[in-house]
């Protein structure tokens, strides 16, 4: 009898093309954002978190670490390019990039830890699944 694994125990996409699709589905969200309410608001965040959990959920399992410690950096980096871009997006309209980095992080670390903790979590649990089916073959 063959077992095949399902989403959940074998995921979908290798590790570069998680990251390639969290970067992408996360700078779409920031153009979506900053164009309708011309900062980044309540509606990045929930979004954010969403895509941390969407990722955990179709990487391999061998590029579980990739995606892993790809939210904090999707963060900084879409963080770092609207301090350098347009600052007001994430701070006050005269603060440099540094103050515009900082001021980023701070408003949305609310979204960062929630969407790394569903992350790390859901990584976990598939690993737990994964390492059970194992060990009743």
């Amino acid at each position: 009898m063959s077992q095949t694994g399902s989403v959940w125990t074998e995921g979908l996409e290798p590790g570069r093309q998680a990251v390639a699709l969290g970067i992408a589905v996360a700078l779409t969200i920031v153009a979506v954002n900053v164009t309708l309410v011309g900062e980044l608001s309540f509606f990045f965040d929930l979004c954010f978190i969403v895509l941390c959990l969407g990722l955990a959920l179709v990487v391999k399992p061998h590029d579980f670490f990739t995606v892993g410690v790809l939210p904090p950096l999707m963060m900084l980096a879409v963080v770092t390019l609207l301090g350098a871009v347009a600052p007001e997006t994430v701070a006050d309209k005269g603060d440099g990039i540094v103050q515009a980095v900082v001021s980023g992080l701070a408003h949305h670390s609310g979204a960062l830890v929630a969407g790394y903790a569903l992350c790390l979590g859901t990584l976990a649990l598939r690993q737990r699944t994964r390492r059970r089916d194992a060990a009743r073959v």
